[in-house]
């Protein structure tokens, strides 16, 4: 602990125009806080803030990750925190260009009451400001972990287009992976699935399309990706495996949900689908780390602008 508060006390040394930043920080932050929400009708908040909180925690929870980036962010940022203290940092007035186009997204999302627009002027505008009183290098060092924030904008609503194919393509393997490889008598109907005899019945609704664990995949990939590869093919592939692998467990769970229903009935059924989904994606963090250890790469210094910070 005293370490860490050594550490904590030496920051506006290492680095300098650090109390400025968060005063400015602290303006940009209250803007959104007062002026951040038009949509009264819908979350009655002026607070930008108050309407990202109701959607993170609304009764789907699809975009309930949301809540715990900004505490990976600022952990990543401190674990990495000696890459973007030894870089080059010098006031870069050419960084208020950012600024000034965040505020300008925020006034057109406030006007046309979008909130999600806001919510990435309100990250483009905290990158801007970074980038204007320390410059290009510093804010290149810091734009992974920051580019996470990216998932703090809640997109599950407007994910329908995605959806619907999505619980299609999910039923339709599982049925076949139940019927024609593990024989069990299964009778497919668009996204319902039922045993012949009517001992038990599930539909894929659009909360078990994979959407869920999609967007968290994505967070989980890409925070992996960044993390333990610094070549962009690696960090390209690791990332793409989003989909894949929130597929694959999606269509695992279905051919769980339909095996253990054949043999103990529908409630045993029913006890997969709600407790199953934490085992597949156990299996999908195995399989990135099966992945880390395929392709690990030696690790950087610092001072050479990777690695796996301090």
């Amino acid at each position: 602990m005293e370490a860490f508060l050594a550490e904590i006390r030496a920051l506006p040394r290492r680095l300098p125009g650090l109390w400025p930043f968060l005063a400015a920080l602290t303006c940009w932050l209250a803007l959104f806080h007062f002026f951040g929400n038009a949509t009264f009708g819908y979350v009655k908040t002026p607070s930008l803030y108050g309407w990202m909180y109701e959607a993170y925690t609304s009764s789907s929870r699809d975009d309930g990750h949301g809540l715990l980036i900004p505490f990976v962010v600022l952990g990543l940022l401190w674990w990495k925190r000696e890459e973007w203290l030894s870089a080059e940092k010098r006031p870069w007035p050419a960084g208020l260009a950012a600024v000034a186009a965040a505020t300008a997204l925020h006034i057109l999302g406030y006007a046309v009451q979008l909130p999600r627009i806001s919510i990435a002027a309100l990250f483009l505008g905290g990158y801007g400001l970074a980038l204007t009183m320390w410059g290009p290098r510093f804010a290149r060092r810091i734009l992974f972990p920051y580019a996470l924030f990216v998932f703090c904008i809640p997109m599950s609503a407007l994910a329908e287009p995605i959806t619907v194919p999505l619980r299609m393509l999910s039923t339709n393997i599982a049925a076949f992976v139940a019927r024609d490889v593990l024989g069990v008598p299964i009778v497919q109907v668009g996204v319902q699935m039922f045993n012949p005899n009517g001992a038990y019945s599930y539909e894929v609704a659009a909360a078990c399309s994979g959407i869920r664990s999609m967007i968290a995949l994505s967070a989980l990939t890409a925070i992996f990706a960044m993390v333990y590869f610094r070549k962009p093919w690696k960090r390209l592939v690791v990332i793409s495996l989003a989909i894949p692998l929130a597929l694959t467990a999606n269509v695992a769970r279905l051919i769980a949900i339909i095996v253990a229903a054949e043999a103990l009935g529908e409630e045993a059924g029913m006890f997969v689908h709600n407790w199953f989904g934490f085992v597949t994606f156990a299996g999908a963090i195995a399989a990135l780390i099966w992945i880390e250890r395929l392709w690990r790469e030696p690790e950087r210094s610092p001072e050479s602008g990777g690695g796996k910070g301090g």
